[in-house]
């Protein structure tokens, strides 16, 4: 049976000129300004404040601009007096600017080390404390990572996407070990995150972006006290199925 789709509103064709010619530009002006200003407060106030005052409002500027409209459900289960490692899916590249803009949490990413040649962009997400990985060096990664935690603050999130890259059909893929038994080896409770809806914003291999709608769904933490190796697995498979279960009983973003 074929299934009828709405005919595109008309404006929506003329969506391509303001992309290039307004939201780019924008957007990459607003990317320069706040990796320029979140250097000095991250490096003579504090990482926090940069984060907070610089990094959130960027991400919270690039989903107004396009425009995107973002609904959080479950922010209750978030103690800002709590630090966590936080995983969620992997959509788009637009999953960045949505959680760090909405997530509520003063969140170091763990990025991969490709993402470090950017300039100015590198520059500001040092200072802040984000987490370059190599992933071609197992020990590299993890002595980054253990850094990171070693200077983590109440109310901060450790943020993977578990996945390890962006699903191109938008079906979950399998989750990655790391942020699991960062968990675990730290005791610090999972806070599971399911992002629907970035997909249609911005297409893995795609430039082209559009208006849309996109939810967050923050679960209930898991707690990883008294964990070790052996419920690694377990624990690793309760978090997929949260977020698994919030894609399927949500649906699109509307």
């Amino acid at each position: 049976m074929t299934v009828s789709r709405s005919p595109q509103p008309a404006w929506l064709n003329l969506y391509p000129l303001y992309q290039w010619l307004v939201y780019v530009p924008l957007a990459a002006v607003t990317t320069l300004v706040g990796a320029l200003l979140s250097v000095p407060l991250a490096l003579l106030v504090s990482p926090r404040l940069a984060n907070l005052y610089v990094a959130v409002p960027w991400g919270r500027i690039l989903s107004w601009l396009v425009p995107v409209r973002v609904e959080v459900e479950g922010m209750e289960h978030v103690d800002r007096n709590q630090s966590y490692v936080v995983v969620a899916n992997h959509q788009s590249q637009f999953d960045i600017p949505v959680v760090y803009g909405w997530i509520g949490l003063d969140l170091r990413w763990v990025a991969k080390a490709e993402l470090s040649r950017i300039p100015f962009v590198a520059a500001g997400c040092r200072a802040i404390g984000h987490v370059f990985i190599d992933r071609s060096d197992p020990d590299q990664a993890r002595n980054a990572i253990n850094r990171a935690v070693g200077h983590l603050k109440p109310g901060t999130g450790l943020m993977f996407f578990a996945e390890g890259t962006r699903s191109r059909s938008g079906a979950l893929l399998p989750f990655k070990k790391g942020a699991f038994r960062v968990a675990i080896e730290k005791q610090l409770p999972v806070l599971p995150v399911t992002v629907i809806g970035s997909r249609d914003i911005l297409p893995a291999g795609s430039l082209r972006i559009r208006p849309g709608r996109v939810r967050l769904v923050v679960h209930q933490p898991i707690d990883t006290q008294g964990m070790n190796a052996k419920d690694l697995g377990d624990l690793r498979r309760s978090a997929q199925a949260q977020i698994a279960e919030a894609l399927v009983r949500t649906g699109p973003a509307t």
